[in-house]
């Protein structure tokens, strides 16, 4: 597929793909610090809305259910 073409996230796990093949050990501290310092953005970043809407209302549902029945 050419470039012009591809979607965000093939881009985006073309140009990561790309930096593992440049620097692996800077990979594996990347993918450490990333663990520690983790955000919303990067859970739902390789998501689509369809599955980020499901969990919300899972969790949303999960917490009603506690204040309701707990």
């Amino acid at each position: 597929m050419t470039k012009h073409k591809e979607t965000p996230e093939m881009r985006r796990e073309r140009l990561r793909q790309e930096e593992i093949r440049r620097n692996p050990a800077g990979n594996a501290s990347d993918a450490f610090d990333r663990n520690e310092n983790a955000n919303m953005a990067d859970l739902v970043g390789g998501l689509n809305w369809k599955v980020t809407g499901i969990i919300l209302v899972i969790l949303i549902g999960f917490v009603v259910a506690l204040l309701f029945l707990g």
